[in-house]
């Protein structure tokens, strides 16, 4: 499954952040509920917030780097 993303997106859809960090839809809807990974929605669509997304990563890497 190819997955295009524009150039320099502003939020991405739930099955682009699985793409991006090679997590499953069940493990980013758990990080959406539980506030690790904010999101928001626009009628049915929800969307991630590439500054979150990018937030999540340099978190995990510190915690490991500790």
């Amino acid at each position: 499954m190819l997955i295009v993303v524009p150039s320099d997106p502003q939020a991405l859809t739930v099955p682009e952040v699985m793409t991006a960090l090679r997590l499953s839809r069940s493990k980013v809807y758990d990080l959406i509920r539980s506030k690790q990974l904010p999101s928001h929605t626009s009628g049915r669509a929800r969307r991630i917030p590439i500054d979150a997304v990018r937030h999540y990563m340099h978190d995990r890497l510190e915690e490991n780097a500790a």
